[in-house]
């Protein structure tokens, strides 16, 4: 099997994987429960958000030196309205918090350590820019979702054991395409929550 390495990237440095990194998004969150039909062209320019922030990172993990997963995050007072204001509205102050925006890792690396590293590293950027606070959210599908797969695990447990909790009533919501739509639908995203 091959031997997984991690580098972490800010801003410009993200440049040469762009187009490997939106390919990954494509493939990773058209799976269950994001049956997300992207395109990339969107996907270069969503990316471009974490090239031009100065608090955004990305962790790269390559296998054979190709990219096989990353994870995405930058402060939240960056974020679009439509992550950032649910957390407004929660009454949590925007300027300490650190948004943990993805991470998507090809199933034959998972398990491996590095779902925990992304995390690690993301948290490591939130210090460093001195923000105590740390968010991401996760789509929210009916238990009987007609594609959800027979042997589909929840993350929840894990992110729990990683000291993330859900902010109870704090959602976003966002819009994409479905793989079995035709048009884009709004979808509800549930906020987690740690304090570093």
């Amino acid at each position: 099997m091959s031997e997984l390495t991690t580098q972490t990237v800010t801003g410009e440095q993200l440049k040469p994987w762009l187009n490997d990194v939106a390919k990954l998004r494509i493939a990773v969150f058209r799976d269950f429960p994001y049956l997300y039909k992207g395109s990339l062209d969107y996907e270069r320019q969503y990316l471009h958000t974490y090239i031009d922030s100065d608090s955004a990172v990305c962790v790269l993990a390559f296998a054979d030196d190709q990219v096989v997963g990353a994870a995405t995050g930058l402060a939240m007072s960056d974020e679009e309205t439509a992550f950032r204001q649910p957390i407004v509205d929660a009454g949590i102050e925007v300027n300490d918090v650190f948004y943990c925006a993805e991470s998507v890792l090809l199933p034959a690396y998972r398990g491996r350590g590095i779902y925990r590293q992304f995390f690690a590293e993301r948290e490591t950027q939130a210090k460093g820019l001195g923000l105590n606070q740390v968010v991401f959210c996760a789509v929210d599908r009916p238990h009987d979702h007609p594609l959800k797969p027979a042997d589909y695990q929840s993350l929840d447990g894990i992110w729990r054991r990683y000291g993330y909790q859900p902010l109870s009533g704090v959602a976003a919501r966002f819009s994409w395409q479905d793989v079995d739509a035709d048009q884009e639908t709004e979808k509800t995203l549930s906020f987690y929550h740690k304090t570093l």
